[in-house]
């Protein structure tokens, strides 16, 4: 299994209307794509504008490959991409450990 975290960093103010576009980016697009294990979001406590996003994979070319050059990836961009303050970094880890 591989964990993506994405830091997404938004426009100020526009909390609310992010996070229903990301719901739908997610429960639409995201959820349809192979290798797609499962998902959770942060929000900032002390950044309100900034989101943690975490997306379980199969594989990391489920990602990569599979839903970053396939087509779900157009649809995923243009719901939340217009929010993004930047562009999101992402980066893939592996598991080492984990509580019982």
């Amino acid at each position: 299994m591989i964990l993506e975290i994405a830091d997404i960093r938004i426009t100020p103010g526009q909390q609310a209307a992010f996070e229903n576009a990301l719901q739908r980016a997610l429960d639409t697009v995201a959820s349809q794509a192979q290798g797609m294990l499962g998902w959770s979001v942060n929000k900032g406590v002390e950044s309100p504008e900034r989101y943690m996003l975490q997306i379980r994979w199969a594989t990391l070319e489920d990602h990569t490959v599979g839903f970053r050059q396939g087509p779900l990836f157009p649809a995923w961009r243009a719901l939340i991409g217009p929010f993004f303050a930047q562009p999101p970094q992402v980066e893939h880890y592996a598991l080492v450990a984990q509580s019982s």
